[in-house]
């Protein structure tokens, strides 16, 4: 089919009070995506020459999320007339003079793929239909529209649930929400259509019974996959589509050449990229943009919003945003990376570390015990553990620049801005205020000095003096009473 003659109308204007939530529901996300961008993606798929969303609920958030997915599609206001007739009624408004085929989609069915949609407008086309829709067969059908069949097998009628006889809610297929319709066809039923049904709406369904009275041809073709056009109503709905959707992104994923090692317990947004021989270990979550480069492994127990992993980099126990790890780096476990990290190539990021807004050097390390905030460290450095970048003087936050094959000691402190230069060392305990030379070594701990009896005379009477004592005499220190 020429894509000149095809609209696509996408269904977007219901409150839906069932999710019980204040972000509407066609933005809720799955899988790194709102609902409604999974059936933007699909609609654009189709190559149509319209693109037409009704809304109404929550109007702007939704349309601005429908922009930014698909900056051509034409946004259409729903009216006070309630009812899905009513929604295409409008949308056909914004299409004047179109003949074609309208395709219609609803924002809260996002498993919909191109491919099933193309063989429904095959069909279509092939049997000269007037209309054609989406059926699936389900074992608990509530709450769907019941497709009423004679005893010939062919479609007679579609009945909403409230308004079904006990006889027909017995019946298994239910209106997938999925259509095809001739526009000139389309345009006459909907004129012909009322609101006098139990929800007083006008009815997108109630349009098969004027186009059958026209003598249309319709045809319900059953979908063999119902997951494809499962609706999404309430939350419980979006947990099992969640995990289907996410069982067949892992599967594509183990197909392409990576391990998973725990389907089960891996999370993988359709956003994700990896390459081959990457290795996803039990636990892991994998969001937004990130990306993952071959050889890496990640996890378990990790999770990644917008990181770039490096090829050959371990991340294990880590939660990383908008980091980026560099080829054959370590990381963990439980570090936890904040945006502007950059960890150079074979350099590390151990074990209960911080980092936000750092760029640390290929080869360099964080070992463990550490705050590494608003700095920048030069390769081949070495920074010792419990060591705090004090970034933060009360009001703004400073930058430490730390140069190449540094070593710091142990529980340092570097009190922002300051600059280490290459090669320097610095004393264990020190709390470095003043810039370093290059070569040299900062040390200000004051020397030590050991005030002799300080317990007899200030802790008398306790264990701690008692086992002073009993050393001081050369006794036993459990053995408080001298006896051998």
């Amino acid at each position: 089919m020429e894509s000149s003659t095809l609209a696509v109308v996408i269904l977007a204007a219901g409150q839906g009070t069932r999710m019980r939530s204040r972000t509407p529901k066609v933005l809720h996300p799955l899988a790194g995506v709102p609902l409604i961008g999974h059936v933007l993606a699909t609609a654009d798929e189709l190559e149509p020459a319209h693109v037409v969303t009704v809304v109404r609920h929550e109007r702007d958030l939704v349309a601005e999320v429908v922009t930014a997915h698909a900056p051509h599609a034409v946004l259409v206001d729903q009216d006070e007339l309630p009812g899905t007739g009513r929604a295409v009624e409008l949308a056909l408004e914004a299409l004047p003079g179109f003949d074609g085929t309208v395709v219609v989609l609803s924002a809260d069915v996002p498993l919909l793929d191109a491919a099933t949609v193309r063989a429904l407008l095959e069909a279509h086309t092939l049997a000269g239909n007037a209309l054609t829709l989406l059926s699936a067969v389900f074992e608990d059908p509530t709450g769907g529209g019941r497709i009423v069949r004679g005893s010939d097998g062919m479609f007679e009628s579609i009945v909403e649930q409230k308004d079904a006889s006990v006889e027909q809610l017995a019946i298994r297929e239910v209106n997938a929400g999925i259509y095809v319709f001739a526009a000139p066809a389309l345009r006459d039923a909907l004129a012909g259509i009322g609101t006098d049904n139990a929800q007083r709406e006008k009815y997108l369904t109630d349009a098969a019974a004027g186009i059958r009275a026209a003598g249309g041809g319709i045809e319900a073709v059953p979908v063999t996959d119902p997951w494809l056009v499962q609706g999404i109503n309430d939350r419980v709905q979006l947990g099992d589509v969640a995990r289907e959707l996410n069982a067949r992104i892992v599967r594509g994923w183990q197909l392409a050449g990576v391990t998973v090692q725990d389907p089960a317990s891996t999370w993988i947004d359709l956003t994700v990229t990896l390459a081959e021989d990457v290795t996803v270990l039990p636990g892991t979550q994998l969001r937004g943009a990130t990306v993952v480069e071959t050889g890496a492994t990640i996890g378990p127990d990790t999770t990644l919003v917008d990181c770039e992993i490096g090829a050959g980099a371990t991340v294990k126990r880590t939660d990383g945003t908008l980091a980026v790890i560099g080829a054959g780096a370590s990381v963990g476990p439980f570090a936890y990376l904040r945006p502007g990290t950059y960890l150079g190539a074979g350099g590390k990021i151990g074990t209960f570390v911080e980092t936000k807004n750092a760029r640390i050097g290929d080869g360099s390390k964080v070992p463990h015990l550490s705050y590494v905030g608003d700095a920048t460290v030069g390769e081949g450095a070495n920074i010792g553990a419990g060591t705090i970048f004090a970034n933060y003087d009360g009001v703004n936050k400073h930058r430490t620049e730390i140069g190449s094959h540094v070593r710091t000691g142990s529980h340092n402190v570097f009190v922002a801005p300051i600059t280490i230069g290459d090669g320097a060392y610095t004393g264990a305990g020190s709390v470095v205020r003043k810039s370093v030379p290059a070569g040299s070594l900062a040390i200000n701990v004051a020397p030590q000095r050991n005030i002799a009896g300080w317990v007899a005379s200030n802790r008398p009477g306790t264990a701690a003096a008692e086992a002073a004592s009993a050393a001081e005499t050369g006794g036993n220190a459990g053995n408080t009473d001298g006896r051998d």
